[in-house]
């Protein structure tokens, strides 16, 4: 996996950038660090390099390229690595596209934290606040005034490589105000569905555990029912054929009897009914006649 963070100064990039270092052992590029290492091992882009920052200068765009060329070859590098802070300018973007091309390699993804600056802001005065109450002295490149000036430099120069990658559809945007370990399961979860990261094999998805526990219930209860059938079968066939055969007259007879009272029961109901009618009508027409009677008088 080789990958680039994005973002602007306090939106979490180191954080996320150590946490991907841990779970897949791939390494952290720091240009500032390689830059040092190769300054001090000596080699002969790290002499110039050297020789440069001892006179304060900023170390050409061709140099650093130069160090990274080198930096990747080593062998905790092979299974991948995440650029820290480079590139910073389109040109520097340009210059690693035209560096990995030669090399046979490509970028798997350039991950945008977006954040909100006037909340980077907030979190910078308040973490203040709280090392002058502790009694401390705060640090001069934490401090709401130096992150203003650092915010407004990534904003000329570092924010255009959003679009040169989204050109290149390689670039994947995440909220970087949610909680570290959201944003972490984010990353996580669109490397992984980029085909960047492999899922750990121990871990089974979701959906096919459940497929798989559901699987298993169905098979043993089918298991339990053809058990019983089978037995059931089993003590069936051990009986002589003369007890199967009183068996089943007994099983007739027990089946009639209940349909022979069914059938008294419904010829008693339905006589009781008849009479009831043939008794209201007598009533009426015993009614009639009175009234009849009781007219002519």
């Amino acid at each position: 996996m080789r990958l680039i963070l994005l973002g602007p100064p306090g939106s979490g990039k180191g954080t996320q950038a150590q946490r991907l270092v841990h779970r897949h052992g791939i390494v952290q590029l720091s240009t500032g660090e390689m830059l040092r290492a190769a300054a001090a091992a000596g080699t002969p882009v790290g002499l110039q390099a050297k020789e440069i920052m001892a006179n304060g200068g900023l170390v050409p765009d061709e140099i650093v390229v130069g160090i990274i060329a080198d930096r990747i070859e080593e062998p905790d590098a092979k299974k991948g690595f995440i650029l820290d802070g480079f590139p910073r300018t389109v040109p520097q973007a340009e210059a690693l596209d035209e560096l990995l091309r030669k090399k046979h390699l490509k970028l798997d993804a350039v991950v945008e934290l977006r954040v909100n600056e006037s909340a980077l802001l907030a979190r910078v005065e308040k973490r203040a606040e709280e090392t002058r109450a502790r009694g401390e002295e705060v640090r001069l490149d934490d401090t709401p005034e130096v992150l203003t000036r650092r915010l407004a430099q990534y904003r000329s120069l570092t924010e255009p490589l959003i679009h040169y990658y989204s050109e290149r559809r390689k670039l994947l945007t995440v909220d970087g105000m949610m909680t570290i370990e959201h944003v972490t399961r984010e990353i996580n979860r669109i490397l992984t569905a980029l085909g960047a990261l492999e899922p750990k094999e121990h871990e089974e998805p979701k959906s096919a555990s459940k497929a798989s526990k559901t699987a298993k219930k169905t098979a043993t209860k089918a298991t339990r029912k053809a058990a019983e059938s089978a037995s059931k079968a089993a003590k069936g066939a051990s009986k002589p054929a003369s007890k199967v055969k009183a068996a089943k007259k007994a099983a007739k007879k027990t089946a009639k009897q209940p349909a022979k009272k069914t059938v008294k029961k419904a010829a008693k109901q339905a006589a009781r009914t008849a009479n009831a009618r043939k008794g209201a009508k007598a009533a009426k027409k015993a009614a009639k006649r009175l009234t009849k009677k009781r007219a002519k008088r």
